[in-house]
Formats: C-alpha cells, sequence, structure tokens
C-alpha cells in the first residue's frame, strides 16, 4: 500500500472577471466624483472667454467630455452652473483670508500689504479675475445673478477691508476714515488690475511694459500714506516777512 499523500486537488484556473469588473466600478466611481470639478473648470474658462450670455451648456458639457443630460445631474440650470463657478473659484477664498486677518502678527499696513498680493496670486492673476469682467458688462441682465455676487462676493470682500481698516483705526495706525468710501479707494486699483487684464489692455499706454506687481506695490505705498496717522506738520513761529 503506497503512503505518500494523495495529490492536492488542482485549482480552478484563475478568473480574473470580478477583479476587472471591481476595478472598472472603482474607476467609474472615479470618474463620477471627478466630474463636477471638470465641469466647473470648463465652465469657468467658458463663462470667461465669452461671457454668461453666449455660453451654452452644451459647450460646457462637451468640454468637460460628457452630455448636456450629465451636466444637469450635478447643476440643474446655466445660473446654478455659474453660481457654482463663483463659489468655487472665489467664495472659498473668503474663510481662508478671514482667519489669516485674526492670525497676522504684523502691523496693519502689513496686514493691507499681504491681502493685496494674496488677492493677485488667488484672484487676480487666475482666470477667475474674468468673472468681474463678466459682472460688470451682463450683471444689469441677469438680477438674480447680480444679487447673488452682491450677497457671496461684495458683501465678505468689503468686510473683509472693513476689518482690516478698523484693526488699523484701534490700534492707532490709521485715522479716522469713512469705511463706505476707504474700502471703495481700496478695491478700486483692484479692479483697474482685472479690467486691464481682461479688457482694458489696448487702451494702457506701452501695454506691454505694464507690471501688475510694480503696480500694487505703488498702490499700496499710496493707500498707506493717505490712511496712516503722520505727526502733525511744524507751523514756522517765524513772522511773516514785511514787504516794503
Amino acid at each position: 500500500m503506497s503512503t505518500r499523500p494523495a495529490p492536492l486537488p488542482a485549482e480552478p484556473p484563475h478568473d480574473d472577471t470580478l477583479g476587472a469588473a471591481l476595478g472598472g466600478a472603482a474607476r467609474r466611481e472615479r470618474r463620477k466624483q471627478a466630474r463636477p470639478g471638470e465641469l466647473l473648470d470648463a465652465a469657468l474658462d467658458l463663462f470667461v472667454e465669452k461671457g454668461f450670455t453666449a455660453t451654452r451648456v452644451e459647450e460646457v458639457a462637451a468640454r468637460a467630455g460628457v452630455s448636456k443630460g450629465t451636466l444637469f445631474l450635478y447643476f440643474p440650470s446655466k445660473e446654478e452652473l455659474f453660481k457654482a463657478v463663483v463659489r468655487e473659484s472665489i467664495v472659498g477664498r473668503f474663510d481662508e483670508w478671514s482667519a489669516q486677518i485674526d492670525q497676522f502678527p504684523g502691523s496693519t499696513g502689513e496686514m493691507l500689504r499681504a491681502c493685496y498680493q494674496a488677492w493677485w496670486e488667488r484672484i487676480g492673476n487666475t482666470r477667475a479675475s474674468g468673472i468681474t469682467k463678466l459682472m460688470l458688462c451682463e450683471a444689469g441682465n441677469f438680477p438674480e445673478i447680480a444679487q447673488f455676487y452682491q450677497h457671496e462676493v461684495i458683501e465678505p470682500a468689503q468686510q473683509l477691508i472693513r476689518r482690516v481698516l478698523a484693526r488699523g483705526v484701534a490700534s492707532g495706525e490709521f485715522r479716522a476714515v469713512d469705511p463706505v468710501y476707504a474700502v471703495h479707494a481700496i478695491i478700486a486699483p483692484l479692479m483697474f488690475l482685472m479690467l486691464t487684464k481682461h479688457s482694458m489692455g489696448a487702451c494702457v499706454p506701452n501695454a506691454a511694459d505694464f507690471d501688475p506687481q510694480t503696480f500694487i506695490d505703488h498702490q499700496i505705498d499710496g493707500l498707506l500714506y493717505g490712511l496712516c496717522v503722520r505727526p502733525a506738520l511744524a507751523v514756522s513761529a517765524s513772522p511773516l516777512p514785511s514787504h516794503p
């Protein structure tokens, strides 16, 4: 009688159908999760290139590589798509900037300079700056969008600037100024930069030599000269010269 152990049963042939199916499902899920971001990216490009009115949802869907029906699964209208673009590219910065203002260790003048720099890096020097031109051109025809932009962009931005001004006044660095008009004085150079980038480049002499960073530095210097408390000018006690 043989004492050798019985041979092990042969393994069934390996079938990777299940693994392939699971891998395909995972890829489809990742693709599905990426679609909103791809749609927002395509929509931002087209809104900046063509404006709100001329941009069609079919174009956005085609640029993102999906069908129009797929776009409407995520964004039920062009207006909602635009709002999502604004929230993604601009509104999402405000909480971050608010926290930075709360934690900023330097002077208020340094804070204002840092705010300008952060705005240029995160908004002004990106595609998102084209949204400002779009709003200036088309908000009058779309009251709902104009109200949305006022509520979610303009008002929070102005509130952040008022906080900077209030900090400077409270610390004795800034003069007591009317915050309504001071806010506009701070925003105006930023608006000029965005319009120069997207509309007015041909109207700026030697536009090719125009350096936005140098412009920002000059604007900050001028604003701080106007805002900062300065010693009172000394008045000469010498009598006025007499005329013969």
